[in-house]
């Protein structure tokens, strides 16, 4: 819970600093138009685009719960030069526990952070998130990229290279989705590894 406060701070700093520069971006752009500096204020627009991409993570996906764990888990990755897709809806009324959604996609971000941050280089760093309703069940993809050698020895991932296991969080998203007589499915081809969880509604 400490850890989920921390990350939710942050995004909300995040906000409330970019909310703060907001009167200044606006009297620069002023300035510029006043001047007929097109070309500054189109560098200038670019810029300010750019900055409001890395506070601009806010999921709307219908069920709040899974609105502030998503968020705030992508506001976090967002400040580790990682590259985020994300789309993701989620039904209001939900069989499965909330709070065990959170464990489950708590989890995957975090292995996914977690393998993104082992690559030396950031612009290779990259994690896709769909969640939605597939087949009247609850689908959650989660894919990322991979630097090094990953073997699967059981249902544990470790990465060769650096001698780390991804076993205690995908462990635990096994056994929630068993709970539920859910779905887990894996994947690892070169440079990319996939998870994908079905859940019912």
């Amino acid at each position: 819970m400490a850890k989920h406060v921390n990350e939710v701070q942050n995004m909300y700093m995040q906000m409330r600093g970019w909310r703060h520069d907001y009167h200044n971006h606006i009297q620069t752009m002023k300035a510029h138009l006043a001047l007929g500096q097109t070309t500054e204020l189109q560098e200038y627009l670019g810029k300010l685009d750019t900055d409001l991409s890395t506070v601009d993570t806010v999921l709307q996906t219908g069920n709040i719960l899974i609105d502030a764990i998503l968020n705030s888990k992508l506001s976090l990755i967002a400040t580790k030069d990682i590259s985020v897709n994300a789309r993701a809806t989620v039904p209001s009324k939900l069989q499965i526990s909330e709070i065990d959604l959170c464990v489950i996609i708590g989890n995957l971000l975090d292995n996914a952070m977690e393998a993104c941050l082992k690559q030396p280089i950031p612009s290779e760093r990259y994690i896709r998130v769909y969640i939605g309703v597939l087949k009247e069940q609850l689908y959650i993809s989660v894919s990322n990229s991979v630097s090094g050698e990953v073997i699967k020895n059981g249902k544990a991932f470790i990465s060769t290279k650096n001698s780390a296991t991804h076993g205690f969080g995908l462990m635990r998203i096994d056994r929630i989705a068993d709970k539920y007589n859910g779905y887990v499915n894996r994947q690892h081809e070169e440079g990319v590894f996939a998870t994908e969880v079905m859940l019912p509604l």
